[in-house]
């Protein structure tokens, strides 16, 4: 697949990088040469200096030929207009990058399709969605619904008074008696695919398939209790923190903290539900003063990631239950993780996962990288031919770095085991390895 992206920013970087060990044709274009020459000395791609919104320019980088134009600079004026432009020059797919949400509304998706935009990606509205989906299920680090909350995927850290604690897959499984797939473990920044001899440790991180009606119920086992919210700090009035204090606002007490005078004034009047206050976030007297040791969730979102780290062990020191940061620099994750962190957000993968789903076949519905696990989820969608319908799932031999946590039929969410036999229509959900995909797809096909 031959595959344009404008802009060698964080995101496009980031896109680069993994579509090029994929054996795609990767051409990246951006004006900035210095960010150019330290892309192509890495990775196995093309880098053409110049104007994406220039037409001649575009015609010259061939993006004509492109199965798949991506538009992901700073600028949500340029992505727009290059995209617009690709696409009349003969690009197949274009996806476009926004990052204001005054900018993308129900009446602009339907003007950007008609102008030859197929796709727009928000990461900083899906980075505040994952945020308030997890703070719903407090207790949990990260959470996941399939096919419109027919199942679901949780992450969870054993605490080292769980009942599961040194026991092997097999024998948690007949102490909790609920069905439910362990499916990756996170323990010491190691991705552990588990299998039935594997043993639960202390402070592993447990991402675990589920049925949504036995979350509360099993929360227990890993010595975990969903704890209520009602309490809630927000550090920073980013794009992110602005969205997630809309939706929180309506269920909790909202206090955002705002360093810039003018923007935390700004803010104020068009936060309803939210208490904005102007000060710097990370003073310990201030959030003190604030009430920081009566909050139930803290999550920082400044836009620096050792802000946000810092600030979440200040309010984990405080007693703050759950907290969240930000988290754009990839080397930083693994450490927050093992901070204690409980829920870190990276917009980077957010959005490189809700593109690469546009380099995949037809089968997979949706695609998602796990922030703190080097694993990746794919929902595949089987068809009358595919492989996987010939046997039950323990007799497929299906590839050993990758497993099927569950699947959809119809209305319904199942959890996977050895006896599941998967159908025609199902939509099977699959947590594999990074370089597994091609393995894996093959079952699918």
């Amino acid at each position: 697949m031959r595959i344009v992206i404008a802009g060698a920013g964080e995101v496009g970087s980031h896109l680069a990088k993994m579509l090029s060990l994929e054996n795609h044709e990767i051409v990246m274009i951006d004006s900035d040469d210095d960010r150019l020459k330290n892309l192509a000395a890495t990775n196995d791609l093309l880098t053409l200096q110049g104007d994406v919104t220039s037409k001649k320019f575009l015609i010259e980088a061939g993006v004509g030929k492109a199965n798949l134009f991506i538009a992901v600079t700073p600028s949500d004026d340029t992505n727009i207009v290059s995209a617009i432009m690709a696409k009349n020059l003969g690009a197949k797919l274009t996806v476009v990058r926004i990052s204001d949400e005054e900018t993308i509304n129900r009446e602009t998706h339907d003007t950007f399709a008609s102008l030859g935009i197929d796709s727009v990606v928000y990461p900083e509205k899906m980075a505040a969605h994952e945020v308030t989906n997890t703070l719903r299920q407090s207790g949990v680090s990260t959470f996941v619904d399939f096919s419109g909350g027919k199942l679901s995927m949780l992450a969870v850290r054993i605490n080292k008074y769980a009942p599961i604690v040194y026991k092997t897959l097999k024998e948690a499984a007949g102490i909790i008696g609920i069905e439910y797939r362990a499916v990756v473990i996170m323990r010491d920044s190691q991705t552990i695919l588990p299998y039935g001899n594997e043993r639960y440790e202390p402070d592993d991180i447990v991402h675990i398939v589920i049925n949504p009606y036995n979350i509360k119920n099993i929360m227990r086992y890993f010595g975990q209790k969903q704890e209520q919210i009602s309490q809630v700090i927000i550090l920073g009035g980013s794009h992110i923190g602005r969205l997630i204090a809309k939706d929180l606002g309506k269920d909790y007490h909202i206090k955002l903290f705002e360093a810039n005078r003018d923007e935390a004034y700004r803010l104020s009047d068009t936060l309803n539900n939210t208490l904005v206050i102007h000060g710097d976030g990370t003073k310990v007297d201030l959030l003190l003063e604030e009430g920081l040791k009566n909050t139930d969730a803290f999550i920082a979102v400044t836009g620096k990631s050792e802000t946000n780290i810092l600030a979440c062990l200040l309010a984990k020191n405080e007693g703050v239950k759950h907290t969240v940061a930000e988290i754009e620099n990839l080397d930083y994750i693994n450490l927050a993780e093992r901070l204690g962190i409980d829920t870190i957000i990276n917009k980077k993968l957010i959005a490189a996962g809700h593109i690469y789903r546009f380099t995949l076949s037809r089968s997979v519905t949706m695609m998602k990288y796990l922030a703190t696990a080097n694993a990746k989820v794919f929902e595949f969608v089987v068809s009358q031919k595919s492989k996987i319908i010939q046997k039950p799932v323990c007799e497929i031999n299906f590839p050993k770095n990758a497993i099927i946590g569950g699947l959809i039929r119809g209305k319904a969410g199942y959890v996977a085991t050895g006896d599941t036999w998967i159908q025609p229509g199902d939509h099977v959900v699959v947590f594999a390895m990074p370089f597994a995909f091609g393995e894996v797809s093959r079952f699918f096909q």
